[in-house]
């Protein structure tokens, strides 16, 4: 099975050789090149076609578009560490409903994801390497379907979205592809 972290035949051959100083940038930005030879304008405007805006974490394991059978131009994609609801992504949601006409919000995070793995201690660690500490939150968790919950509840009752009827929360299994939907918090 042929993946981006293995490259096949054909693209091997695009890619720059280590000995040759090439980098994985240097390798995307040739097959872009590619890419672009056979791309042609599809004439979509920004709004989605589908009026939905999707928050998931960025584990490269979720392949979005094929597991929810999304094309170009079905929706906005917000992605970050957790696919958790951050100030920055209400700043999305806000642009995309106000501006871009999306009215779903589906959340999207997943088994086995890496920030159930870490704490809050990991700003601390980082002040002592580097000697700031970080503005952010690092917005660990251990509990999926709770930090789903708590990412609803922060769309649902965010002042700046104009659509919150219709937002609703999912853990995507990464060993079976299959979605869980998680009922909001009563």
């Amino acid at each position: 099975m042929s993946t981006s972290a293995h490259p096949s035949a054909e693209t091997d051959s695009a890619a720059p050789s280590a000995a040759s100083g090439g980098t994985v940038t240097d390798r995307l930005v040739e097959l872009n090149a590619r890419y672009a030879e056979a791309f042609s304008d599809p004439g979509m405007d920004a709004r989605p076609v589908l009026h939905v805006a999707v928050v998931a974490c960025m584990d490269a394991r979720l392949d979005l578009h094929a597991a929810l059978g999304l094309e170009l131009g079905d929706c906005h994609t917000i992605r970050n560490a957790g696919g958790v609801v951050t100030d920055d992504v209400i700043r999305s949601l806000t642009i995309s409903q106000r501006a871009l006409g999306t009215r779903s919000v589906v959340l999207i995070h997943h088994t086995n994801c890496g920030m159930e793995s870490i704490t809050e201690e990991f700003r601390k660690d980082l002040e002592f390497e580097v000697g700031q500490r970080p503005a952010w939150a690092v917005e660990a968790y251990t509990d999926a379907d709770q930090d789903v919950r708590q990412s609803m509840q922060r769309v649902r009752t965010s002042p700046f979205l104009l659509h919150t009827d219709d937002v609703r929360g999912f853990v995507f299994d990464v060993t079976t592809g299959k979605l869980r939907e998680i009922l909001p918090a009563s």
